[in-house]
């Protein structure tokens, strides 16, 4: 797949619209109805792009999208919406919105413009994480725009922690996707996050009993 898309949505027909034109472009699709819904799919896994509309059975799409620029600023949020007006427009912008269509929208220009997206995204190897960046194709970390020295693993772990933010990653699950372990005790991990914390990397979170978490 080229990318995933999450859409909140609550007309199932424009969905099935959606749905058909990015599915035939490659794109991964997950449709939530209401705001609950879809704030907790975002916690669980983080999309490329989320579709938003406003007016939600529970709430307001701009207040979602508050909270995904909030925790996931590298989410890029299209607003869908039948308020169509300039101020409208103006207004979600500003609150954080990357494009802006209005309903009705031509579904084939919304699957061009995902797909401009995507493409910056492939492009892009910068993470950028608040105050700290890193560079996926040069391995350089810096922090407040100061380099920082890190050995593989320790590049390779805060690469992990600054796609999951805000998720609580247990500890099997960073043993198995930093160093191949299946399961079992090590302080190798312990010594990589007190490394990290030791350079300045304070949002490093300790969930004891469970494992770790990067706050933004």
């Amino acid at each position: 797949m080229k990318g995933t898309v999450y859409v909140l949505e609550d007309d199932q027909s424009i969905c099935g619209l959606i749905r058909v034109s990015l599915e035939l472009n490659g794109l991964q699709l997950k449709t939530f109805s209401t705001c609950k819904e879809f704030l907790e799919g975002i916690q669980e896994a983080r999309p490329d792009v989320a579709l938003l509309d406003i007016m939600l059975p529970d709430g307001s799409g701009l207040e979602v999208l508050k909270a995904v620029k909030a925790r996931y600023p590298d989410v890029w949020c299209i607003m869908l919406s039948a308020l169509g007006k300039e101020e409208d427009r103006v207004n979600g912008l500003n609150l954080g919105a990357d494009d802006y269509m209005p309903k009705p929208f031509s579904v084939l220009e919304l699957t061009a413009r995902i797909n401009g997206v995507m493409r910056r995204k492939a492009k892009s190897a910068q993470i950028v994480c608040g105050n700290l960046t890193l560079d996926e194709e040069t391995m350089q970390v810096t922090l407040n725009g100061t380099p920082l020295t890190l050995n593989r693993k320790e590049f390779e772990l805060l690469r992990f922690f600054m796609k999951n933010p805000g998720k609580v990653l247990t500890r099997d699950t960073l043993l198995t996707e930093i160093w191949g372990y299946e399961s079992g005790e090590t302080r190798t991990l312990d010594n990589h996050i007190a490394r990290l914390r030791k350079l300045g990397i304070g949002n490093l979170e300790t969930v004891f009993g469970v494992g770790y978490k990067f706050n933004l």
